[in-house]
């Protein structure tokens, strides 16, 4: 499980005073739970999401992942925590000097140094999973936009982690890879039974496979709830997002 209480953020603008980006959050990602973090641009969803690493700190609140509590750990004890955490940045992170099996076994390596014959074992899984088998040595270069993805969704889950952030996994994809993205994201988490927090834009796609649905809006936490809540949602806001209104309070 997932717990984020009360938390606050505000950074100093250039021009001088401050900017709210965070405003008291507070929600529950049940263990398990595939959880869509949605919203219009600039609301806060990946600021949130680096506060669920200690990647970045509130002002005030409380961040706990499972039993950890984030936002007390010293930086020692976050490095632990990290270890049950996978992510997939928003502009995938690839090493363009690895080979995709050394971008893949990279977190592997660093955080546990397991046998070798264990690390090509779990990397050949991985990419069987992601339907990448026989690309271990291309690299990042020579992989389409789509296989990037992948690449990074195999490293981010290869640790086994229990918990698993998504940072706008199908940003710059068209809409059938998008889906695919979106699908493979799906049954992986079935299939180790993670907890999942996802940021997107790609509303059409996200919420074929979320279980649970939070809207950020201007720094605020609108909605809470399961994806046919946020479909049936009788907020304006939430309607107009959701929905792809071209008129309303946005």
């Amino acid at each position: 499980m997932i717990r984020v209480a009360s938390l606050h953020k505000s950074v100093h603008q250039p021009g001088g005073g401050r900017r709210t980006i965070l405003r008291d959050v507070s929600l529950t990602v049940p263990t398990g739970c595939l959880y869509g973090l949605i919203g219009p641009g600039a609301s806060g969803k990946s600021v949130l999401l680096k506060m669920l690493t200690g990647l970045m700190k509130p002002d005030r609140g409380e961040v706990a992942v499972g039993d950890d509590r984030i936002t007390e750990a010293p930086e020692l004890a976050l490095q632990e925590i990290r270890k049950r955490i996978g992510m997939l940045f928003q502009n995938n992170a690839l090493f363009d000097h690895l080979t995709v099996f050394d971008n893949i076994a990279f977190p592997l390596r660093r955080l546990y140094a397991p046998p070798e014959d264990e690390v090509r074992e779990r990397v050949a899984e991985r990419l069987a999973c992601v339907s990448l088998a026989g690309f271990e040595q291309r690299m990042p270069a020579g992989l389409s936009g789509g296989q990037k993805k992948r690449v990074g969704v195999a490293r981010a889950t290869v640790t086994r982690a229990p918990f698993v952030l998504y940072d706008e996994p199908a940003a710059g994809l068209d809409p059938v890879t998008s889906q695919k993205i979106f699908e493979l994201l799906r049954a992986e988490q079935r299939q180790s039974g993670a907890t999942v927090v996802m940021v997107s834009s790609d509303l059409d796609r996200l919420l074929t496979v979320t279980d649970r649905v939070g809207m950020m809006y201007r720094g605020e936490l609108l909605f809470d709830g399961t994806t046919d809540e946020a479909r049936a949602s009788p907020e304006p806001r939430v309607r107009q997002f959701v929905h792809g209104l071209t008129e309303g309070p946005l």
